[in-house]
């Protein structure tokens, strides 16, 4: 099981700082953790990981090894900081930046340059599900998303339905399994049968467990809960279990 910290634009360092602690004080096993923190605090949050088996990841790249990007960083950037991982195509970097597809398997391709593995989101939104194209769209999605040389082990998904991030709205089970095995089924079709799926979408101690029960459900990636220790502790014992 993985169960990856996806902090986004959060918090301010000293509670980054004691949160990472807090973090390492923890111990899981059978749980693969991973932090995926702001680009500013990868090198002092790292340095609070050190020891503790967490990987530490980035929250974006550019598709470019160097060059006049102002404001980007890079995956050797990214790699030099101390990650391990980077998270490509989160429906926040698609809605807020305009990210497609077609750019997210660019920046997949100079992550696994660069020695990183990928963890791709995918995910549909409320219009998309309503009207009966959550699947498609989220296939799609992977399509193009995926780039087909990138080898399985290097390659996470991540499903995300856009209208259960934050909302605290969660898919219930039935329409996660249906889901699951849809993405479960193109990986294996495309030869990524070693590839792990986790689901994310306001995942909390409370329905962890009722979520990892799920087949094809292989960890989670969590948001607002993992800006809490014992939060993020929870979900992981519950992936333990």
């Amino acid at each position: 099981m993985i169960v990856a910290a996806n902090w986004k634009m959060n918090p301010e360092l000293s509670v980054a700082a004691k949160l990472a602690s807090d973090y390492c004080a923890a111990s899981v096993a059978g749980v693969t953790r991973i932090l995926f923190a702001p680009h500013p605090y990868l090198v002092p949050i790292g340095v609070r990981l050190e020891g503790s088996g967490i990987l530490l990841g980035g929250q974006d790249c550019h598709p470019s090894a160097f060059g006049a990007h102002t404001g980007d960083v890079s995956t050797g950037m990214l790699r030099d900081c101390g990650a391990s991982v980077v998270l490509l195509g989160h429906s926040e970097r698609r809605a807020d930046h305009g990210e497609t597809s077609e750019l997210v398997a660019a920046k997949a391709v100079q992550a696994f340059s660069s020695s990183l593995s990928v963890m791709i989101c995918v995910g549909e939104t409320l219009a998309e599900r309503e009207a009966g194209n959550a699947l498609a769209t989220v296939l799609d999605q992977l399509a193009v998303s995926v780039p087909p040389t990138l080898p399985t082990t290097a390659l996470t998904i991540a499903y995300e339905p856009v209208w259960a991030i934050g909302t605290g709205k969660v898919a219930t089970a039935v329409e996660i399994a249906e889901m699951h095995l849809g993405i479960r089924g193109w990986l294996d079709e495309a030869g990524f049968d070693q590839t792990k799926i986790l689901y994310g979408g306001s995942v909390k101690p409370g329905n962890a467990a009722e979520i990892f029960a799920v087949p094809h459900v292989d960890g989670a990636l969590v948001g607002g809960a993992s800006l809490i220790a014992a939060d993020f502790d929870g979900i992981c014992a519950a992936a333990a279990n």
